[in-house]
């Protein structure tokens, strides 16, 4: 007998065998039961979003039953009829051996109870069905004592990172770009094979987000969801892929309507859709896809949602005591921004969570710093753990072993001894001394130490909880003065990052040859309120450019303020050189006018209130006729005031400290509010 030539279907199952890779466990579960003299059950239920590959795994489980010449049936929702006759067209009566394929089982949901209450219990008992399709069994299937021994239901998830790189390799994929596409399509197949599609076909590089592959973003969304019932659906859709976690209440307030309860329940049906105790949350590649899609089409809809969002996330952080998963909830919507989002781990947020140390974790936590950090780091750990051992965070994912660590030290806490035992909070301290010494009752904390096990100071587990935790310490704080973060190991790529959330570099020390930079906010120039706006503005915007210092403030240290009013006072008379006045660059002067005008009312303001002081108007008649309306020589200016040389200098010294301290009091806490009248 001649063998018939190989024809193209042959050649597209060669190929189609060629690019299948991973579902090992799936592939397994189903040759166990193919070789069974009874089978352990009798239907396989597969589910999964549109593109996860459940057809492509049919068809390789259908290539397995024909080798071991097992016939087979095959229907497809998509083009068959939701009828019984479908089902027993596709079968042979005579058969007791087979296995029948079901694919695209959402469009066959009409004779769902019929088929598991009719149909199925009429065949033989080798007999195997597979059913794919995007949803769930209905529950009618779990509630059957029956069909809960015969029934078999898994989730299909996308490809484990090395069986994507498999697909990728046997696409032809340069091994270099691997991990980028890795990076966009999380292992989805679908999105895999379109990606590889753009790269291949159109010769083009690599994309940086899905916003440059509008073509794939397209098939994708036809995958995910094909049919939207309203501009209702589509909206919570877009809010669902914007968020971390959807609950009605958020979906409310970002649509802006009383009652969402129908379209949540919508979403919530959705196979793309994963239920937790947070909410619902999008598969990871459908978030992105959704969220690409709308930032590409309609960017005035997308700042729109977001605003909205993020005032529900602020309300709830006010009514519930800052409580730490709205926090998270708010970092989450920085993962977009190009400036910051390569800082963290988006692939595990949420999977790791900040813990109180306990004395067991302290071997883990000096290992890991003396691992990554030097000896000499690990040392300083250990010092600062009997002294401060409740500022420090363990950081635990699923097993009691701390895979991190971070700490905030209270430097308003420590003793001179233990500060100076420790170049890093030396540094710090010395700092807010220098640049605005604090009063008794405001806090100065310091993050001195980060390290993730594994990660060291790169995105990690550990960093995306030293974010949401520290966010979370700044807006429950009340009245810290400030806050340093000098943790990192010093590197330009660090600088970004720190812009945008406002930290500006402020001195550097050295442990074990490392060096390190230290960040500082000062909370009473720029306080949480104006902070969040500050933020804000940067979540969705573009790359902030790296200002040429010394623009755009300028932060004097006490000393340095204290010389500036001094020449300010020196150059009155000649008032076009108070231009050059470093104070121009102080934030009191800024705050109310960036003139030399404001500058020159400023300290005229100051002054006027020695006037109107009973205990003040002899430093301000002593300042009137140094500066304002000078004599010719202070000794001069002593005789037209009636006084001793020795008494006026006494009293100009007292009315120059008066107007520094007074400025320097705006300069950190703003103008106080008039009194009424």
């Amino acid at each position: 007998m001649t063998t018939p030539p190989p024809t193209v279907a042959d050649r597209l199952r060669a190929a189609r065998r060629r690019r299948f890779v991973g579902r090992t466990g799936e592939v397994e579960l189903f040759r166990t039961a193919l070789a069974a003299e009874e089978p352990p059950f009798t239907v396989l239920f597969l589910h999964g979003p549109g593109g996860i590959g459940k057809t492509a795994l049919l068809t390789e489980l259908r290539e397995i039953a024909e080798t071991a010449g097992v016939r087979t049936a095959w229907i497809d929702g998509r083009t068959s009829d939701p009828a019984p006759e479908t089902f027993h067209r596709a079968l042979d009566p005579g058969d007791n051996e087979f296995v029948l394929f079901v694919d695209t089982f959402e469009r066959l949901t009409p004779i769902e109870d019929w088929l598991r209450a009719d149909f199925l219990p009429g065949l033989p008992t080798r007999a195997l069905v597979v059913v794919a399709g995007r949803n769930q069994p209905a529950a009618a299937w779990t509630a059957d004592s029956g069909w809960q021994e015969l029934l078999r239901v898994l989730s299909l998830r996308n490809l484990a990172p090395d069986d994507a790189r498999a697909y990728l390799c046997a696409a032809g994929v340069a091994e270099d770009a691997h991990e980028r596409i890795l990076t966009l399509t999380h292992g989805h197949p679908l999105a895999l094979s379109l990606l590889v599609d753009v790269v291949r076909q159109t010769s083009a590089q690599l994309p940086a987000s899905l916003l440059e592959a509008p073509d794939a973003v397209r098939a994708l969304l036809e995958r995910f969801v094909d049919s939207v019932p309203g501009p209702r659906h589509r909206a919570a859709l877009e809010v669902c892929a914007h968020v971390r976690h959807t609950t009605e209440a958020l979906l409310r307030a970002a649509l802006g309507e009383p009652d969402c309860a129908d379209v949540f329940a919508w979403l919530r049906g959705l196979a793309i859709i994963e239920q937790g105790p947070l909410g619902l949350a999008p598969h990871d590649i459908a978030r992105d896809v959704l969220d690409a899609d709308l930032r590409w089409r309609d960017p005035s809809s997308y700042l729109d949602i977001h605003q909205r969002v993020r005032a529900h996330l602020l309300g709830r952080l006010d009514s519930a005591a800052h409580d730490a998963p709205s926090v998270a909830d708010l970092v989450f919507l920085h993962r977009h921004n190009p400036t910051i989002s390569g800082y963290w781990d988006w692939s595990s947020f949420g999977r790791a969570f900040p813990d109180r140390f306990r004395p067991t974790d302290r071997e883990a936590v000096l290992a890991m710093t003396k691992r990554h950090q030097g000896p000499e780091q690990a040392e300083l750990v250990d010092f600062w753990l009997a002294r401060q051992p409740d500022r420090f965070v363990a950081v635990r994912g699923s097993g009691s072993t701390p895979i991190g660590f971070f700490c905030r030290l209270a430097l308003h806490e420590a003793t001179e001894a233990d500060l100076a035992a420790d170049p890093g909070t030396r540094g710090m301290w010395d700092h807010a001394c220098r640049y605005g010494r604090t009063r008794p009752d405001e806090p100065v904390y310091a993050g001195r130490f980060l390290v993730d096990a594994e990660a060291d100071q790169l995105p990690s587990p550990t960093m995306n909880t030293v974010t949401a935790f520290s966010t979370h310490a700044w807006l429950s704080q009340r009245g810290a003065a400030w806050d340093f973060i000098g943790a990192f190991a010093e590197s330009e790529s660090w600088e970004p990052f720190m812009r945008h959330i406002d930290f500006h570099h402020a001195t550097a020390y050295t442990v074990g040859g490392r060096r390190y930079a230290v960040y500082a906010h000062d909370w009473r120039r720029v306080g949480i309120a104006a902070w969040l706006e500050l933020t804000n503005d940067r979540v969705v915007g573009p790359p902030l450019p790296r200002p040429e210092p010394p623009e755009p403030e300028l932060v004097l240290s006490h000393q340095e303020f204290t010389d500036a009013v001094r020449a300010a006072l020196r150059e009155w008379k000649n008032g076009g050189r108070l231009d050059r006045n470093p104070l121009h660059r102080s934030r009191v002067v800024r705050a109310r006018s960036a003139s030399g005008d404001g500058l020159r009312d400023l300290i005229t303001d100051v002054v006027e209130t020695l006037r109107a002081d009973p205990r003040g108007a002899k430093l301000h008649r002593v300042l009137d006729r140094t500066y304002f309306r000078p004599a010719p020589t202070q000794e001069r200016a002593a005789e037209v005031l009636g006084l001793p040389f020795s008494t006026y200098r006494r009293h100009l010294t007292q009315a120059i400290e008066r107007v520094v301290a007074e400025l320097w009091e705006r300069e950190l806490y703003g103008a106080r509010p008039s009194a009424p009248e």
